[in-house]
């Protein structure tokens, strides 16, 4: 049995890895299956090849030392779990040049050293400014999620100033473009929503022109006592929406349909949404504007 050294998150420089163990064993260990080709310098352990660690790390060592990851792929190594993975996002100056591959997204800009940081090994760039990226040139779902959930990771006394960081980054971009966008989002960005499909829905309200509710809005008895928390309010119209989410609501019809009849007691009225909604919102559109009567719309929403 080939004894393979660890690498990083099991990926290889082809000539380092020569030089280690001898360039009859990476032959044969390439014959074997046990070592796959990323690209012509590059070379990865089969039984890491799919993690996103392993295909950052292959990612940065084609690309070389200066290199860092960027954008979704940044995001998700500081813990931003709704970036999306199918491809890695490097961020490069634009001295440097490599051949494009379809599962790798290259940024080229000048970026400071400053701004680089190592997470696992890897070279990433500042969750602010992988966060600045996104909330300009990510699909604005996804953009929220993540700012979100950052967000959610700060204690709360830090929120305003992390906020305040990015909006500085986002007014000192060089590329103009989605500037408007960002803004809009995170302007929308609390860390409040507790999943990015509750990140989603809010973001789709806004987009439609209701009015911003509050999320997580505590509702409180005679006593100031917190009795119940709602996935979003808007207090003035005492109208509460909860989003049904599978993991969160699985075997609790019974627990909901008695909150609910709780909060209608006390003088609220309470929407609920799902998935389905997500995908489709014209029945709970149609259920906002009928609460939210008479109507109250503004233009909030962002245009593409």
């Amino acid at each position: 049995m080939i004894e393979l050294p660890p690498g990083l998150h099991g990926v290889h420089q082809r000539a380092h890895l020569h030089r280690q163990i001898g360039t009859k064993v990476v032959r044969r260990a390439i014959e074997d299956g046990r070592l796959v080709s990323y690209c012509r310098t590059v070379l990865v352990q089969r039984e890491h090849m799919l993690t996103v660690h392993a295909r950052a790390a292959a990612a940065l060592l084609m690309a070389g030392p200066e290199a860092a990851l960027a954008g979704h792929t940044s995001a998700w190594l500081h813990g931003c779990t709704a970036a999306e993975t199918n491809r890695i996002h490097l961020a490069l100056c634009y001295e440097r040049r490599v051949l494009p591959r379809p599962d790798v997204a290259i940024h080229y800009h000048n970026y400071d050293a400053a701004d680089v940081v190592k997470i696992d090994g890897l070279r990433c760039m500042v969750l602010d400014q992988a966060l600045t990226d996104l909330l300009c040139r990510g699909r604005r779902s996804t953009a929220l999620a993540c700012a979100d959930q950052a967000l959610a990771a700060l204690p709360a006394e830090q929120r305003t100033e992390f906020k305040t960081n990015l909006a500085v980054r986002l007014a000192g971009r060089r590329d103009p473009r989605g500037r408007r966008q960002g803004v809009f989002l995170l302007d929308l960005a609390s860390g409040l929503p507790e999943s990015p499909a509750e990140s989603t829905l809010l973001l789709m309200i806004a987009e439609a022109g209701f009015p911003v509710p509050r999320p997580q809005y505590p509702v409180r008895d005679l006593d100031d006592r917190e009795i119940w928390r709602l996935d979003f309010a808007w207090p003035e119209q005492r109208l509460a929406l909860e989003y049904d989410g599978y993991a969160a609501h699985v075997d609790k019809a019974d627990f909901d349909r008695a909150r609910d009849e709780d909060l209608r007691r006390r003088g609220w009225k309470v929407l609920r949404a799902d998935a389905s909604d997500l995908r489709e919102p014209t029945r709970l559109f149609r259920h906002l504007s009928a609460a939210l009567s008479p109507p109250q719309r503004r233009s909030r929403g962002f245009r593409m």
